[in-house]
């Protein structure tokens, strides 16, 4: 079976054509700047040079003409015929509370997204415009919703809570919904897999560390507890987001800065985080690399994030009642070893040890890596996080499902 997976953002189409018998990409590339001045295609297969065009794309459908059109070219493709794909699994944002796992895409599920929409306003409709685009272009051929938000609806409701009003969760449903849920769940599975556990005996810590940045307590395979809310914009600091702050300092600056609600929220989504304290640049390549040539803005970033992760870790530690394993994934957590470092020495109380030859080859490699000292009571392991093969997966089980 040949999956094809589709993640659609507001201007862009992020894809990948998984064979689900050897779970090899046959074909990945992104359509970039749909709708807007400046649009280009990039399509990479293994093995080829990579294939990359200027091209306008005026909507979402028309981006995903090209990708169908490419996979099936002479020069560029790697099927025959469009036939071949035997579903499309899709990355959705929210589901709210409507949806704890991935379900085959209908009328009612379409609806059901559509609802979510004001819990995921920059996110939900585009999905929704990639599901559409695939159902004119391939129709018949059965399409996969799987939510981001959809492995944390197995928090308790002391944990997804937020200490207002009641009415206001059952008028508006204002919770704690948790984002990253395909990454968390991808890597925590591959925890238990390397440690030779069932998932169900383990409190493990995931980590999944980029320009978005989540951290999760998973406990017997389900989500206790994450530090992503209503919105992705809680919890630790990243690219541009500021993550968790007193509340107060909202309508504090609107005051102080004439702003209004939109304008305060693209501040906190858009111009903070990294990017709000360095004034210079929310990527951590560069952040890195000024630390070490002694940038105090820049060495500031990082103790944050320092401070932030070794709290949290340890916050979920102690809430789970104890941690077997702490997991790094994403572009930082994969590929910046003085992070782990430095955090698993604040945790070392816990019985927290590094190996630190490894810790330092688990850099840019897309390897998994176990990189707890000997003997370590807590282990320490970076997972590079798959969440289109985690999409797909459930594509292919529902797909399958479905025709017995």
């Amino acid at each position: 079976m040949k999956i094809l997976v589709i993640n659609a953002g507001s201007s862009s189409i992020k894809y990948q054509l998984i064979d689900m018998e050897t779970e090899a990409v046959l074909a990945k590339g992104l359509c970039d700047r749909i709708g807007i001045a400046g649009g280009n295609f990039k399509h990479k297969v293994e093995g080829r040079e990579d294939y990359k065009i200027d091209i306008q794309m005026k909507d979402h459908a028309e981006a995903v003409q090209l990708v169908l059109d490419t996979l099936v070219s002479k020069e560029n493709g790697v099927i025959a015929s469009l036939s071949e794909i035997s579903a499309v699994g899709h990355r959705v944002l929210h589901g709210g509370e409507k949806f704890s796992g991935s379900v085959i895409i209908d009328e009612a599920v379409i609806a059901a997204i559509e609802e979510c929409c004001e819990l995921g306003p920059l996110h939900n409709p585009h999905n929704l415009t990639g599901i559409r685009a695939c159902e004119k272009l391939m129709p018949g051929v059965p399409q996969v919703a799987v939510f981001d938000t959809g492995f944390h609806q197995t928090m308790p409701d002391y944990a997804y809570l937020y200490a207002l009003p009641y009415e206001y969760y059952e008028k508006y449903h204002i919770r704690r919904y948790g984002f990253h849920g395909t990454s968390h769940r991808y890597v925590s599975m591959r925890a238990a897999e390397m440690l030779g556990k069932k998932p169900e005996d383990l409190k493990i810590v995931t980590c999944h560390l980029g320009n978005g940045s989540s951290i999760a307590a998973v406990k017997g395979g389900k989500c206790y507890d994450t530090t992503m809310g209503l919105t992705p914009l809680e919890g630790i600091i990243m690219g541009t987001r500021c993550g968790s702050i007193d509340p107060a300092i909202v309508p504090l600056l609107m005051k102080k800065e004439n702003l209004t609600p939109d304008q305060i929220d693209h501040i906190m989504n858009k111009k903070s985080g990294m990017l709000g304290v360095t004034q210079v640049t929310s990527d951590n390549r560069d952040i890195e690399e000024g630390a070490r040539n002694g940038n105090k803005r820049y060495q500031l970033v990082e103790n944050m994030l320092v401070h932030q992760l070794t709290k949290y870790i340890g916050g979920y530690a102690a809430a789970m009642g104890g941690v077997d394993a702490i997991v790094f994934a994403g572009g930082i957590g994969e590929n910046n070893p003085q992070y782990r470092t430095r955090v698993a020495k604040n945790l070392a109380f816990l019985g927290v040890a590094i190996d630190e030859e490894t810790n330092q080859k688990a850099k840019r490699t897309s390897v998994e890596y176990d990189i707890s000292a000997p003997g370590a009571k807590v282990k320490m392991l970076v997972i590079p996080t798959n969440e289109e093969l985690m999409i797909a997966k459930d594509t292919e089980e529902l797909v399958k499902g479905a025709k017995k």
